[in-house]
């Protein structure tokens, strides 16, 4: 079968491998749509520390199941359509013993610590497999990521009397900006890109910030009438979005961090007590975010056109990695197609 493998820091082939065996209690999957992700990205420039070189990325997945194993429940049958959750979670640790298989301390993501699924064949554990009925195999691709903004939500426990406000409209952003919105809450956006922001206003943003352009501090103090925000989503990862956030949610507000930032970052710490906020991680996401995303979905409401940037053949991979480091602020999702 044919697979896309980064070999080294910029060097990425269209490989032959061989078709994976299925086993008792697995699913063969064959893969239709596989989306490139922003750690995809960093694994091909060589800014991904998790990374093993070489490995076959992708993990936003749309595929048909092709064949099932022993074992396997009856209601997962050849032709349906499906996406997968691309976590492992060991059932040992602290994250797992408490339920938040998301999190867990020994995980392994496909194509981060373990090979991905762009390839055309991939097999799974069942448990790995969601059902996406009704949504076409190229929006399934389009699931994981939107989950993990619709987690961060979760995880901030957003009201409908909230303002929220979400730094960084790229997908993770996007997602958490819909679920806000879902849930009643007033959402300011934050980008550097006015593209990016008008379509944060069609899907759900009340509002928005160009932080290059604009004066973030003094338009949230406006808009929330000196209070602060509810909820800052910080999607971004770097320093200054970091310190953004801790200056911009309110009193007794909450602080949800998806970014990764690179470098060391310094904060006022008396921001932490003075305002009793809560600073909450948020990692990947659990399957009732997943089905949420598939709820929304279904619903007819999600603009995909506009979050698929380009779709590609696996021999255009290369050439689509080398637009999105020369263009790293006009990329959604861009997706390769088996």
């Amino acid at each position: 079968m044919k697979a896309i493998q980064i070999i080294s820091p910029s060097v990425l082939k269209l490989v032959e491998m061989e078709k994976p065996v299925l086993s008792a209690g697995q699913v063969l999957v064959k893969v239709k749509y596989v989306g490139f992700c922003g750690s995809d990205l960093n694994t091909y420039l060589g800014r991904n520390p998790m990374v093993k070189l070489p490995v076959i990325p992708g993990h936003e997945i749309g595929a048909v199941i092709d064949e099932v194993g022993e074992g396997v429940p009856k209601s997962l049958k050849p032709g349906m359509n499906i996406t997968v959750n691309p976590y492992t979670n060991c059932g040992k640790c602290a994250s797992c013993r408490n339920g938040k298989v998301n999190a867990c301390e020994y995980n392994e993501t496909l194509g981060v610590q373990r090979n991905g699924a762009m390839c055309e064949y991939i097999v799974l554990p069942w448990e790995k497999i969601i059902p996406a009925t009704g949504i076409t195999l190229r929006d399934c691709a389009l699931i994981e990521p939107m989950s993990v903004g619709f987690h961060a939500v979760s995880r901030g426990q957003v009201t409908d009397d909230e303002y929220v406000m979400v730094i960084g409209c790229g997908m993770i952003g996007i997602g958490a900006i819909i679920r806000a919105a879902l849930r009643g809450a007033t959402v300011i956006a934050v980008d550097i890109d006015d593209e990016k922001l008008e379509f944060a206003k069609k899907i759900g943003a009340s509002y928005t910030i160009n932080s290059q352009t604009e004066d973030v501090h003094g338009k949230i103090q406006d808009l929330t009438e000196k209070r602060g925000v509810d909820v800052v989503i910080e999607a971004v990862g770097s320093p200054v979005t970091y310190v953004m956030a801790i200056t911009e949610v309110g009193f007794t507000g909450r602080v949800i961090c998806i970014g990764y930032a690179k470098n060391e970052t310094s904060f006022q710490t008396k921001y932490f007590v003075q305002k009793e906020i809560d600073i909450r991680g948020s990692r990947n996401a659990l399957p009732n975010d997943f089905r949420a995303v598939i709820n929304y979905m279904k619903s007819k409401s999600c603009p995909t056109e506009k979050l698929i940037t380009k779709i590609v053949k696996p021999t255009e991979a290369t050439n689509a990695m080398m637009f999105w480091t020369a263009n790293p602020g006009k990329v959604f999702r861009i997706l390769v197609e088996f």
